[in-house]
């Protein structure tokens, strides 16, 4: 879907960053998309998006956003895509054999998630100090890594779910440690769409899961909030301050707005859309005082 291909935590040698030159545009063709302010045009999962080329190249990579297709600039598959076809299908074209096309699709499913994991795990552990918790972190990193490394019949047969499940009780206690003596208010799972919150206290606050489309952020000092899957499409971030924030990954980045006063984590960039003119962020209404009688 046209990620940006880059670096990033490596376990097993692996890059955990989507690099579509080394995919067969699995991405592309697996999902479904739904017409929206996210994708210009319907597509039914399983289907070629029309912008695939022939060299599983996007045709529109550098027009995305101005073609309609944002969504498509955002995504990442944490590297699933290149390991499907270089590792566990050595090389196999999908366009060659129906039969072997479901399964390469169908071992995404899979292997994506995992590869997420395996993302959010590394970064547990870089932030644990040694000790039990750290030793289970690893533990769990390691099973990971060799889950991803199975075949497409061991991919298929596993209950990836629950295995996600185990992880995230880990990532939790992770989380909960690195936020010791900062952590701010429980808004995990909020619906904070457009929601004004500069005048929020969310030093330090438990974002995990929650949904902060277009929400105006601008200013807000966050500290070490939890931002574990928060989605940030069109969160106004402009001068925001993430610069301690915990489990940050650049496609959130890429999905918000900002400018050059964002602070942003170690390791991560500014996108390049943010250069761009913003519309300032609707003021909200002013609620009237009612006159006492």
């Amino acid at each position: 879907m046209g990620a940006v291909s880059g670096g990033g935590p490596v376990v097993s040698g692996r890059e955990l960053r989507a690099d579509c030159s080394r995919c067969a545009g699995v991405c592309c063709v697996v999902p479904a998309f739904t017409a929206s302010s996210d994708f210009a045009i319907d597509k039914p999962a399983g289907r070629p998006c029309p912008n695939l080329g022939a060299d599983f190249r996007c045709g529109i990579h550098t027009e995305l956003r101005q073609r309609g297709f944002p969504g498509c600039t955002v995504f990442d598959c944490f590297g699933a895509g290149q390991h499907l076809t270089r590792h566990t299908f050595a090389g196999r074209d999908w366009r060659a054999d129906p039969a072997t096309a479901q399964r390469m699709f169908d071992s995404f499913a899979v292997l994506r998630p995992l590869h997420e994991l395996l993302w959010y795990l590394t970064e547990a552990v870089r932030l644990t100090p040694p000790g039990p918790l750290r030793d289970e972190l690893t533990a769990a990193l390691d099973e990971t890594g060799r889950l991803t490394d199975g075949t497409p019949d061991d991919l298929l047969a596993l209950d990836v779910d629950a295995h996600r499940d185990r992880s995230n009780r880990l990532l939790s206690r992770a989380a909960e440690r690195a936020r010791a003596g900062k952590a701010g208010p429980d808004r995990r799972g909020a619906t904070l769409i457009g929601v004004d919150l500069r005048r929020t206290p969310l030093t330090g606050a438990n974002l995990r899961g929650a949904c902060l489309i277009g929400a105006d952020l601008r200013g807000v000092r966050l500290g070490a909030a939890d931002l574990t899957g928060a989605d940030l499409r069109g969160a106004d971030l402009r001068g925001a301050d993430l610069g301690e924030c915990l489990f940050t990954h650049q496609s959130q980045l890429d999905a918000a707005r900002g400018d050059h006063r964002t602070v942003l984590p170690p390791g991560l960039h500014r996108p390049a859309h943010w250069s761009l003119t913003l519309t300032p962020a609707r003021p909200q209404p002013r609620q009237r005082r009612r006159q006492p009688r």
